[in-house]
């Protein structure tokens, strides 16, 4: 374990989090995990409370079942986790009622713990942030407020919450929490302004809210080149792959790939479409790829062989529905970035995510929810295969700007020094 810098103390840390590993299926999995295992190379002590397995297949994994909380000794602390009432991420309310069960189990796991210095919870789900409040409150800890994607802003703008008065409601629960943690964390200069809006009189918004982005893990996504395994188990030879990895949520616009691939095998029959993740849209995406000839859809690869699939594509592809990226930041960027790939986003124009991928130079941004913009940009992309290469070499190079494991460990670590020295 390396020494703490002199300058900072051992901290013992509260984790609330909807996933850790091995469910590493969600990304936030992959998030949480990797931050704890910095701070705690870094001389932490860290309580995990998390949820039992359950993201890939929507249903606690075999090994896991038979207790409703399962208590372990890590080398860094412990890992409570809890039954997640899995439900379908489609249907809102059985979604919230699961959360808020989640929740009440992590509750109580966490208020038998010794006295952390500090309490992070992670949102979504936003529920985690009330138990943190009352947990804050009891050990006289501070809170900090880790946000990964807004809610209910998320929610509002796929049209899964309609009701106004439930909007009323959870907008009046999303203030409260962002009034009473000590600090709120957010991934980007867009999310930063949402919540600051959102701060009642007399919070200094600068204060409250900070900006530490996730990170790229360059030691477990690196750069591949030539064949991979990946092309020869689905025999794609030396076909132009585009590319989707990541989840297959309803938050991203797979439409778009529907409509270019139907496009495609008339244009040019040669293009992949390849489609590589689950969630609670794949089904839908199945339906319609069961009848085109040059769509694939696959399942998630362990997590060794990652940059062989990331490594596969030609172009890889970021769809975001219009309105969300303001207010879910798409992760899986920083890992095409890693892998070298050029990037085709339909997203939000001045988002974050544009921004990053304009800077690097790494691709092309066109809005969302316009095909004919989508299908003319990947025509022209497909067409200039040594401008890919050179986006995906610029890709790589933009990785100096932007977070390592280890810094965004520190970020948190100054932060909670501030924190407990006020």
């Amino acid at each position: 374990m390396t020494p703490l810098n002199d300058t900072h103390r051992s901290f013992r840390i509260l984790v609330l989090c909807p996933h850790f590993a091995p469910d590493l299926h969600a990304a936030t999995g992959e998030v949480m995990t990797r931050l704890v295992e910095a701070l705690a190379a870094r001389g932490h002590t860290i309580d995990v409370v998390t949820s039992l397995p359950w993201y890939r297949d929507h249903d606690v994994e075999p090994g896991w079942r038979g207790r409703p909380i399962r208590r372990q000794s890590t080398s860094f602390g412990s890992i409570t986790r809890v039954w997640p009432f899995p439900t379908d991420k489609a249907s809102i309310v059985p979604r919230t009622l699961a959360f808020v069960g989640e929740t009440l189990l992590s509750f109580l796991a966490s208020v038998v713990k010794g006295r952390p210095d500090v309490i992070l919870a992670m949102s979504p789900p936003i529920f985690f942030g009330g138990a943190a409040r009352i947990l804050a409150t009891r050990f006289r800890a501070p809170f900090v407020f880790n946000v990964q994607d807004i809610f209910p802003d998320v929610a509002i703008d796929l049209g899964m919450l309609t009701n106004p008065k439930v909007i009323s409601t959870a907008r009046r629960f999303e203030r409260w929490l962002y009034a009473s943690a000590d600090a709120v964390t957010v991934l980007s200069q867009d999310q930063a302004d949402n919540v600051r809006a959102k701060l009642v009189e007399g919070i200094d918004p600068l204060d409250r809210v900070r900006i530490i982005p996730n990170f790229v893990d360059t030691d477990r996504v690196k750069v591949v080149a030539g064949s991979t395994r990946y092309r020869d188990r689905h025999d794609l030879d030396d076909r132009p792959v585009v590319m989707y990895s990541g989840n297959v949520g309803f938050s991203q616009s797979f439409d778009l790939i529907e409509l270019a691939a139907k496009h495609f095998v008339e244009a040019d029959p040669r293009v992949v479409f390849v489609i590589n993740g689950e969630g609670a849209a794949r089904p839908l995406v199945e339906d319609w790829a069961a009848d085109l000839p040059n769509v694939l859809v696959t399942d998630f690869a362990p997590r060794h062989e990652v940059s062989d699939v990331l490594g596969s594509a030609d172009l890889q592809l970021i769809l975001l529905a219009p309105g969300l990226a303001r207010s879910s930041t798409p992760s899986k960027l920083y890992g095409i970035l890693a892998a070298g790939r050029p990037v085709l986003a339909s997203i939000d124009p001045g988002s974050d995510a544009d921004r990053i991928i304009r800077e690097a130079g790494a691709g092309v941004v066109v809005p969302p929810g316009e095909p004919a913009a989508f299908i003319e940009a990947l025509e022209s992309l497909l067409g200039a295969p040594e401008e890919l290469e050179r986006m995906g070499r610029r890709a790589h190079d933009y990785l100096t700007h932007l977070f390592t494991p280890d810094q965004q460990a520190k970020a948190y670590e100054v932060l909670f020094s501030q924190l407990t020295n006020r």
